[in-house]
């Protein structure tokens, strides 16, 4: 998986966005089946002349399509969508659905990976009480179908930036291997005008937006910013040429609980 990742989502223009994108060389395309963009997706993946084998694609299982037989259909379609042989990982979208659809969407999703439609799984949305719900489930499986047959939760998705930097969840992957993808690292541009951020910026010379994006991939985050717009997709591409030191990275430790998009984390269902 590659550090340059490009989430879309308006589905009338994610075949442009994303092959403007791979010009300035992102190879991971972040799509969902809740904003109908796989397709609009796949065929920038094919008009753009890069082997499938070079780029890294994602979806999702929707929230309407959770359990056992609606993801299997959910997988299905998602080939039908993208015309593709295989794709490189899917995600549970969010958590809903309770916990009998929780773990037939899981198990739905280790079988689509034994046959070799999907190499990698993992979960976007997850609290860590569903993470723990998950592993439980996983031994479960493992007693019954034998070790290694369980699933493994390789890709963790969530909203991550200085406002909301999770560590109890970020704990909890690490500790596991899990690799972790931050939507909305920009925060929706919603705080460019912070202080913490203005003396990064004249420092460094860089935007708001590349300082919050230096931030998490020295966290060790995949950031997944979001833009249809090309001067910006380049910018976000830009910050590979500074680092922010150790105070620097100390001083973004805002300690806020504060999602600029919907939390599922939180749910009990």
């Amino acid at each position: 998986m590659t550090d340059l990742s490009l989430k879309t989502e308006p589905a009338d223009v994610a075949e442009d966005v994303v092959l403007h994108s791979f010009k300035v060389g992102y190879r991971h395309v972040d799509s969902a089946r809740v904003y109908r963009n796989e397709g609009p997706c796949s065929e920038a993946i094919k008009k753009s002349g890069i082997p499938r084998s070079e780029i890294f694609f994602t979806s999702k299982v929707p929230p309407r399509s959770m359990g056992y037989d609606q993801t299997k259909a959910s997988i299905s379609s998602s080939f039908s969508q993208t015309g593709f042989d295989y794709i490189d990982l899917y995600l549970i979208h969010a958590p809903y659905g309770g916990k009998e659809a929780r773990r037939g969407t899981w198990r739905a999703l280790v079988e689509a990976q034994q046959a070799g439609q999907i190499r990698s799984i993992g979960v976007s949305n997850y609290g860590v009480h569903h993470l723990d719900e998950l592993e439980s489930y996983i031994k479960e499986l493992e007693s019954q179908n034998g070790k290694g047959k369980g699933g493994e939760i390789s890709v963790g998705q969530w909203e991550l930036h200085p406002w909301l930097a999770r560590p109890d969840i970020v704990e909890w992957c690490q500790r596991r291997g899990v690799v972790i993808q931050a939507y909305c690292p920009i925060v929706r541009g919603q705080r460019f005008e912070e202080p913490v951020l203005q003396p990064l910026v004249e420092k460094y010379g860089k935007t708001p937006s590349q300082v919050l994006l230096r931030w998490s991939l020295q966290k060790g985050l995949v950031p997944l910013p979001k833009s249809v717009t090309p001067s910006r997709i380049e910018e976000n591409a830009n910050i590979y040429d500074f680092n922010l030191t150790d105070e620097e990275m100390k001083s973004l430790e805002t300690g806020e609980y504060a999602p600029c998009a919907w939390d599922p984390t939180t749910s009990d269902d």
